[in-house]
């Protein structure tokens, strides 16, 4: 069966970072890897971003009707490919599969308080600072959206400071307890991982050759 990549472009959902390198490293895996776009935080809030790329991913469908959809993404782009694989588009199981690199997931981690600060990219997405209770801050939590037992590949930099590596273990964590099948990768390096490196490649073609 056919496959394609939907790509995603991290910029903290402020700006648009191509991620040309990424996408040549990952299309070296045997992927067709389609890149695609959102609103920014600046020009709409959430849920805009995942009405965006479900809008493009059912465009990709219409195009190339039995195609099978994988989804990737760092950082921001990590954490919208994370809610189309475990959300889906037009059913909850309609992606194949998930590669997140460095996703920030879980604006109220107690370890990480930079999301609840004014004007954070959190703050900006949400159009408010993230608070408990409140309906949007949990919609935009990845972790509250698990189970629908789509294949997840986590990568993140052991020294990332951008986005503490708590964020990818918990996430794994709640993905084990609701019965997905999960890779977790803490990998040397910071936010910015090198996704051509000898030992994340080999991780990711571990992760497609079972998919």
């Amino acid at each position: 069966m056919e496959r394609a990549l939907i790509w995603l472009h991290g910029g903290a959902w402020m700006k648009r970072h191509a991620g040309e390198r990424s996408r040549e490293i990952l299309a070296a895996h045997g992927l067709d890897v389609v890149p695609v776009n959102h609103r920014l935080s600046g020009e709409a809030t959430w849920p805009a971003q995942l009405d965006d790329v479900r809008a493009a991913v059912r465009e990709l469908r219409a195009e190339r009707p039995g195609v099978r959809v994988l989804v990737a993404g760092r950082s921001s782009g990590a954490h919208l490919a994370l809610h189309l694989g475990l959300r889906g588009v037009d059913a909850p199981d309609d992606v194949a599969a998930v590669i997140a690199c460095s996703p920030p997931v879980d604006p109220l981690a107690a370890d990480w308080p930079e999301p609840r600060v004014a004007g954070s990219p959190w703050a900006r997405l949400l159009g408010h600072v993230p608070v408990a209770g409140d309906d949007l801050t949990a919609d935009v939590t990845p972790t509250n959206h698990v189970g629908n037992g789509v294949p997840v590949l986590l990568l993140h930099g052991a020294g990332d400071t951008t986005v503490p590596p708590t964020q990818t273990l918990d996430l794994a964590n709640a993905l084990l307890a609701s019965g997905h099948p999960v890779t977790a990768y803490l990998a040397p390096g910071d936010h910015d991982l090198d996704l051509g490196a000898d030992d994340i490649r080999q991780v990711i073609a571990s992760f497609l050759h079972a998919q």
